[in-house]
């Protein structure tokens, strides 16, 4: 029988360095100025996502003057970590990743089968990662008294790892697995031994003939993804387990991750806790998130809309890079992250 758990339960500075640039108002203007020697797109995009030493120092001054930061991370932060994001270059769309949906989980066996053979074999990879330079920045900078809490939209628990203390996990996390008709609660570590023992390694990539893990196009290794799973072909007779407690009484409960699907909502009370967190801060710092889920872009708007300070340091655009009032440093985040937490002065 496994272990039951207990549920766990101002003004900006404006931008130096926009995440858009307008266009030449003529072909002609455009032309002379390359001719001038004036730097060209290429070399504006070039030094707008390498990022410039004084932007670098912006975004330092922006850091030194807050004491009560809420710093919002998304899949970015932990591609250094060896977790790809989903919206990169080799992020997890770029390679044809379709997110599993709430209602397909719920309501297709099939599709809880499929999700569940590919998390068993990609977990051990995806549990092995470590907080890279980003997550042990953000914890020195949450002990030197600069940070206040981390709203983070990633399900790999790194920013534990790393030692902060004060972590929201948004869209919850795949290192705990639930009933969705009681209060059972499991690690992802004691459900993993569940599904070994249930299926031994014929019963996932039988048609591989006993190769290793492979995704469903001929011939590509095993693709790691966000959310801990990878791609390969499942079986039919693979089995999920049933949460013990409802099958101890003749009940039929669903376990799924303790993460918020594509289609579903995150649930009141952290979208609660996230709201306060930004309300009582004094600014807030974006990292790694390019803010199309609507959660974490909620939380920026806000912040924005109070007219508190926000700074993203991310590579790429993000949804709010139009905003007037914003602050945007694209580099490397790990090598940024970590140089941003070493220049502060007390």
């Amino acid at each position: 029988m496994w272990k039951v758990m207990g549920v766990g339960g101002q003004r900006a500075t404006r931008a130096l360095c926009r995440g858009r640039r307008a266009a030449s108002s003529t072909a002609s203007a455009s032309s002379a100025s390359s001719a001038c020697g004036s730097p060209g797109r290429d070399e504006t995009t070039r030094a707008r996502r390498e990022g410039s030493g004084e932007m670098f120092q912006e975004l330092v001054r922006f850091v030194e003057r807050r004491n009560e930061l809420v710093v919002v991370t998304g899949a970015g932060i932990s591609t250094e970590s060896g977790i790809p994001d989903y919206r990169g270059p080799q992020g997890a769309y770029s390679t044809g990743f379709k997110p599993v949906m709430h209602q397909k989980f719920v309501s297709c066996e099939r599709t809880r089968k499929r999700y569940w053979g590919r998390s068993m074999v990609g977990w051990e990879k995806f549990a092995r990662c470590r907080p890279n330079r980003a997550h042990l920045a953000l914890s020195q900078l949450e002990s030197m008294g600069k940070v206040s809490g981390i709203v983070t939209q990633n399900v790999d628990r790194l920013h534990h790892l790393a030692g902060s203390k004060r972590v929201l996990e948004l869209h919850g996390t795949t290192h705990e697995v639930v009933c969705l008709n009681c209060t059972y609660r499991t690690t992802r570590k004691e459900f993993q031994e569940e599904l070994e023992r249930l299926n031994p390694a014929s019963g996932v990539c039988g048609a591989a003939g006993g190769r290793p893990p492979h995704t469903t196009f001929e011939g590509t290794p095993g693709l790691q993804r966000p959310d801990g799973d990878i791609e390969v072909e499942v079986e039919e007779r693979f089995q999920v387990p049933v949460c013990p407690k409802c099958d101890a009484r003749n009940e039929v409960g669903m376990l799924k991750p303790d993460v918020t699907f594509f289609g579903d909502n995150v649930p009141p009370w952290r979208h609660e806790m996230a709201t306060s967190l930004v309300k009582s801060s004094d600014g807030m710092l974006i990292v790694g998130s390019s803010l199309m889920v609507f959660s974490a872009f909620r939380l920026a708007k806000l912040a924005l809309d109070s007219g508190k300070g926000v700074a993203v340091l991310n590579m790429g655009e993000t949804r709010i890079d139009d905003h007037d009032n914003l602050l945007k440093y694209e580099g490397p985040i790990g090598e940024t992250m970590q140089r941003l937490q070493r220049s502060m002065i007390f």
